[in-house]
């Protein structure tokens, strides 16, 4: 067992945590580290018995976040790493600020109110419950920055530094990414995420089996922003497929660093719902713990950080497959990702789709699906038939348009399955060849 200390730097003002020009405390905590799980900077196994890719894409990593790579900035690698560390650190602080709020706002009922709230549902209990949850979730979050420190190899001494600097500058952490990768464990790694990975990956997986490689010549297949990459290692379970995926969220990536150091099954846990009161069938379901990993994940899947549109710059024409899942609606210029998408594939590659339309804030452009299926095709893509599952139904849904091998089936996104409330996508289906 080793013992490593972080400092976890709190700007500590008024109502909860601020961040401005004034005392800054220093909370240190011993977190105990269990050597067993990976003190390997390469953590998922030794350098031994890593294939040479593994490494190779290590080396490359460490060469792209080392500080003097490109301009310092907001933008730099490893000022975006840190950034997500301050947050993961950040956690139990920035969360007590709004149950904190709750606690305020529960002051405005009146006594006799209050009397009968406590009586009946112990109110003020539910929300110190809440509290002590939180600092639960809290030590999952500081030990993935001890692994992250250790993956990345960042030193104490930057971390604080950069900490101290972002607070002075009148800064605070960023507490929804935190929230939302968190969340994405329950997604892609936990059984409660079953239903939401069942509306998506029989379709997706259908594909992939008429497309795998064979013993000899295993198929390339790249799965660019995939979060926490479970299907990714699904795809890579079917055999004859060498996988890659690739996430550009630093938030995302130092959480799957973590999780594939951990391969043992039910292994970890956090509470992951209680983070918000709406939308609750009951205060047990609220509170509840998830486990994961509920599989073990694949150790060839290979992950590769970065930008999508340049991190693969020097690969051009090299993938057989390429896999959006819920991607192609964050771009930021659509055009991007369909030119990099047409340039990594070999010629004959098969571009696999699936996802919504639901694109984010200040996108360059946005496209209704028809006209999305004009541009692919212009670009050099012809839409290919979408076989059927062994079932009555398609396995990938309904076809979208009559004279168009584009199908839509409802996927769930919302992590929390026993919520009083469902969001959920007209997903959009295709595979489009390369001409």
């Amino acid at each position: 067992m080793r013992m490593l200390l972080l400092a976890v730097i709190y700007l500590l003002a008024g109502s909860g945590l601020v961040l401005g020009h004034t005392e800054v405390h220093i909370i240190e905590q011993v977190v105990a580290v269990d050597g067993s799980n990976g003190a390997d900077p390469l953590q998922y196994g030794s350098m031994s018995d890593l294939s040479v890719r593994h490494s190779n894409e290590n080396t490359r990593l460490q060469s792209r976040i080392c500080r003097r790579h490109g301009s310092w900035g907001h933008g730099h690698p490893r000022f975006r790493l840190l950034n997500a560390l301050w947050g993961y650190l950040s956690y139990e602080e920035l969360n007590k600020v709004e149950l904190e709020r709750w606690r305020s706002l529960y002051k405005n009922t009146s006594k006799k109110q209050k009397k009968d709230l406590e009586k009946v549902v112990k109110y003020t209990q539910k929300l110190s419950d809440i509290e002590m949850l939180l600092k639960k979730n809290a030590e999952l979050c500081q030990e993935i920055v001890i692994s992250a420190m250790q993956y990345y190899e960042i030193e104490q001494k930057e971390l604080e530094k950069h900490m101290v600097e972002q607070i002075n500058a009148g800064r605070t952490a960023d507490k929804i990414s935190v929230s939302q990768t968190l969340k994405h464990f329950v997604r892609d790694w936990a059984d409660e995420g079953t239903k939401e990975r069942k509306d998506a990956f029989p379709c997706l997986l259908k594909i992939m089996k008429g497309l795998k490689g064979n013993a000899t010549q295993k198929a390339r297949v790249l799965l660019p922003g995939s979060g926490l990459s479970r299907l990714g290692h699904e795809v890579q379970k079917l055999g004859g497929f060498e996988v890659t995926v690739n996430e550009y969220s630093v938030w995302m990536n130092a959480a799957y660093r973590y999780l594939t150091s951990h391969p043992q099954l039910h292994s970890l846990f956090f509470h992951p719902f209680i983070d918000g009161l709406s939308h609750h069938r009951t205060t047990k379901d609220l509170m509840r713990k998830v486990t994961f990993p509920n599989i073990i994940p694949e150790r060839e899947v290979l992950l590769v950080e970065g930008d999508f549109t340049t991190v693969f710059s020097h690969e051009a024409g090299s993938y057989d497959v390429l896999v959006t899942h819920f991607f192609i609606d964050t771009a930021r210029n659509l055009l991007n990702y369909f030119e990099t998408i047409h340039s990594l594939l070999k010629p004959g590659g098969k571009w696999v789709n699936l996802g919504p339309l639901l694109y984010g804030s200040g996108p360059f452009v946005q496209l209704s699906l028809d006209e999305i299926v004009a541009v692919i095709e212009s670009m050099g893509f012809t839409f290919e038939k979408i076989e059927s599952g062994d079932g009555p139904e398609h396995v990938c849904g309904e076809k979208t348009f009559e004279d168009k091998e584009i199908r839509g089936t409802e996927a769930e996104y919302g992590f929390n399955g026993k919520a009083l409330t469902k969001n959920a996508y007209m997903a959009q289906v295709w595979v489009a060849k390369k001409n």
